[in-house]
């Protein structure tokens, strides 16, 4: 049964000592939906059953593939109990629903911390600006909260409703939770309709976390123009006392920034540099120009490890978990906001400001816990800038002239290789660093994760990620990119101007470059795929670690992708909506389409829209370096809407993918909606979220993703001329199941229209009989 909202009280007369009244109505709670803006849909508030028919629609279509890390259960004290060939723990699982169950705990895990972080943002700003505060993205978007709309059937108002909604979310990925323990939920299958579930919950976190930011901040509302802004290791001026800033709630960084200002520190000419890893960063140049970015998740250790921080700032998610440690090494004190990462420190809530900088600068104490966000932002400005002259950049990467000493030790083990995540020749850099040559350490520097797993393993305790670092200081000095900030929402009037030719495949797709940097070759390819189909005339939409690295590869004539290419949500557009919690956007322009472009009822129907996203929108997300919790949910979110994902090789590692089998006629059946007839569409698309090896192989499956039923012959034409030039240009021939997406000769690329005719004809290939239908996977949507 579907959540309610407020309790309504309806009555014909109400008559007392003090009042006549007739045809009352009376809301207990809070009143989120003061108008009928729209009928309200099948769905409201959906619970953990609501869209389940739904789910296991699509799971018919793409079966989930399991590849559990090992054949035993170890979550209760029956076990740990082998599950391998086709056995049963001690509570009756088998191996297919321990692997969903693990897979709905990690998918919790990942909307959970959005979540929380929207709460802990939606709270502050309430305490901040008051409850009553509008929600108001400006003239440009009249669909402002896309998720809240489709999934609650609320168009939120002010931030008291974003609260409000945030109770919603909350109950369901506790109840989505709950199912895992031991003697609950027992099928694969309803596993994976939970964790689809909290998954759009995520989506739904999301979205108000970022658009509670952007209306009380000032963030971007949705401009194409967006400032550009600097990203990488050479933007800092190390002649300032630095802050940096990690993490992803920006709320405490903002308050840095404010303090600044108001000291009269901040601003043009800044005498403290402000600076930022992961989405925190790219959160903080949404605010003030001023601001910079290092890098991804993947430049952690190295920037602590070079001594530009005087003093750092941590709030939640993607942090180094030893980062006290780290920044101990090079005298750099800590300053934790949140009770969700406090790493152990005293909280000095109840100190006044002056002696908590003075516990910092005198070193008692290695950093401190402090939630009040306030005096936070005062204690780490004023800490960093009496840091400075006493750490003077104190680092432990070593001159490049003590490289062949710290290197002298090793003995070429090869441990450090078998322990990379990415097997790196790293025992042949050493190895070489030993006898003079640091030309491999420095190529490293271009592609290392910076996790330092080859630290914790070497007998000799040598510092590869420190030599590395060291080898390519060079490089690091002029790791100067230009990256357009956050611009926040796709305009409803973008929207108007692309839905039709996103639709008809006439712009052959929408990618969305998202997540994190676990990377296979390092983040330049994420750039080459990106500027690949911009060029192309795809729609490249960006966020969090992806959107910074897709600046490191510059043209022919310098410039970064975002030099290069427009900032709209057009024709090879690149747009970077900016954080993670901006994924919400990206998501949420896919439920614009339909809405918007096609007139499709937004509100509390979510099954009809995701049917019309699966079937008509050329829509691919692609999170290559994906690694966190949070990544798996992002993409199964995703994937309940119809879009499918594609994850790097370390992806393989969430264990659980949905494979579509192209062979099985059936399950590429729909209904045509004019007729009620069943007809089969080919696989389009084929996979709702696949594990890719290469970066070639990933463009190619790129391209394929997009295609969709509904294509045009002009349409369809256009994305498999993207296909089969790719797929020539990487494999040197044609796809070997081309067959399976040209409907008629129409479909053809000219470009290779004769080549193709020929191989057409070689696999028997004929015309469809209905080459254009309007296809539903939904019977009730059959318009006969």
């Amino acid at each position: 049964m579907a959540e309610k909202g407020p309790l309504k009280i309806s009555a014909k007369e109400l008559t007392s000592g003090l009042v006549h009244a007739k045809d009352v109505e009376v809301f207990i709670g809070r009143l989120a939906m003061e108008e009928e803006w729209e009928p309200l849909g099948p769905t409201p508030f959906p619970s953990i059953a609501t869209l389940r028919s739904w789910d296991h629609l699509l799971l018919s279509r793409y079966k989930p593939f399991y590849a559990p890390f090992c054949d035993y259960c170890c979550l209760c004290t029956y076990g740990k109990c082998d599950l391998s060939k086709g056995r049963l723990g001690a509570c009756g699982l088998d191996m297919k629903a321990q692997t969903a169950r693990i897979v709905l705990i990690a998918c919790c895990i990942g909307a959970a911390t959005h979540l929380s972080h929207a709460r802990h943002m939606v709270d502050h700003l309430i305490e901040k600006y008051g409850e009553d505060y509008p929600i108001n993205l400006g003239s440009d978007i009249a669909v402002e909260m896309p998720h809240a709309r489709l999934i609650t059937g609320i168009k939120p108002k002010t931030l008291g409703d974003l609260a409000f909604l945030l109770n919603y979310c909350e109950k369901q990925v506790t109840q989505c939770l709950s199912a895992a323990h031991t003697g609950q939920e027992g099928s694969y299958i309803d596993f994976e309709s939970k964790a689809l579930q909290v998954s759009m919950i995520d989506h739904l976190a999301m979205e108000i976390a970022d658009v509670a930011q952007i209306v009380t901040f000032g963030f971007p509302k949705g401009d194409p123009d967006a400032p550009l802004t600097w990203v990488g290791l050479g933007v800092l001026d190390l002649s300032k006392p630095v802050v940096l800033c990690i993490g992803h709630n920006v709320s405490a960084g903002i308050e840095v920034i404010d303090y600044l200002e108001k000291s009269g520190l901040g601003g043009p000419g800044e005498t403290v540099e402000v600076a930022g890893l992961c989405c925190t960063a790219h959160d903080i140049t949404r605010y003030r120009d001023q601001a910079k970015i290092v890098g991804p998740i993947s430049d952690q250790l190295r920037i602590i490890r070079s001594g530009a921080a005087d003093a750092i700032m941590i709030d939640e998610q993607c942090i180094r978990t030893n980062v006290v440690y780290e920044a101990q090494r090079v005298k750099t004190p800590v300053i934790a906001v949140s009770d969700k990462a406090s790493h152990g420190l005293p909280d000095v809530s109840e100190l006044p400001i002056e002696k908590i900088v003075q516990m910092l600068v005198s070193g008692s104490t290695p950093g401190v816990f402090l939630p009040d966000l306030e005096k936070a932002g005062a204690v780490v400005a004023l800490t960093a800038i009496r840091m400075a002259p006493i750490r003077q950049k104190f680092k432990i990467i070593p001159d490049p002239s003590q490289i062949q000493t710290q290197a002298s030790q090793c003995t070429f083990c090869g441990t450090c290789r078998r322990n990379c995540p990415i097997d790196l020749p790293i025992d042949q850099a050493v190895f070489n660093a030993k006898n003079g040559n640091f030309e491999l350490l420095s190529m490293l520097h271009d592609v290392c994760l910076g996790c330092a797993r080859c630290e914790q393993v070497c007998p000799r305790k040598i510092p590869a990620l420190s030599l590395i670092e060291a080898a390519a200081q060079h490089k690091i000095k002029t790791e100067k990119y230009r990256m357009r900030v956050g611009r926040g929402p796709i305009l409803d009037t973008e929207i108007r101007e692309v839905g039709s030719p996103i639709v008809l495949g006439e712009i052959p797709g929408v990618v969305a470059y998202v997540g994190c940097a676990n990377f296979p070759n390092g983040g330049r390819e994420v750039a080459t795929m990106a500027r690949e189909f911009a060029r192309r005339g795809y729609i490249v939409t960006l966020s969090g670690c992806s959107a910074m690295v897709a600046s490191y590869v510059k043209n022919e004539e310098g410039k970064t992708i975002y030099e290069e290419f427009p900032g709209a949500f057009d024709r090879g557009g690149v747009v970077n909506v900016g954080s993670c919690v901006a994924n919400a956007h990206i998501s949420g322009a896919a439920i614009k389409i339909a809405n918007i472009f096609a007139r499709r009822p937004l509100r509390a129907n979510y099954e009809e829209i995701a049917d019309y996203i699966l079937n008509r929108v050329g829509a691919c997300g692609v999170a290559w370096g994906a690694y966190s919790q949070k990544a798996a949910s992002i993409a199964t979110g995703f994937n309940r809407l119809g879009v499918p994902v594609i994850v790097g090789p370390q992806g393989s590692k969430y264990r659980r993918m949905y494979l579509g089998r192209a062979e099985d006629k059936e399950s590429f059946t729909v209904y045509d909606a004019r007729t009620g007839e069943r007809v089969w569409v080919g696989p389009a698309p084929e996979h709702l979220i696949i594990a890719l090896e290469t970066m070639e192989e990933c463009m190619v499956w790129t391209a394929k993703l997009c295609i969709r039923p509904n294509d045009t012959t002009k349409g369809r034409m256009i994305k498999l001329t993207h296909y089969v030039d790719l797929y020539k240009r990487i494999y040197g021939r044609l796809p070997p199941d081309l067959h399976m997406f040209v409907r008629t000769e129409a479909d053809i690329p000219v470009t290779f229209k004769d080549e193709i005719m020929q191989h057409l004809k070689e696999v028997g290939w004929k015309p469809w009989e209905r080459p254009s239908i309007d296809p539903t996977l939904l019977k009730r949507l059959v318009r006969v």
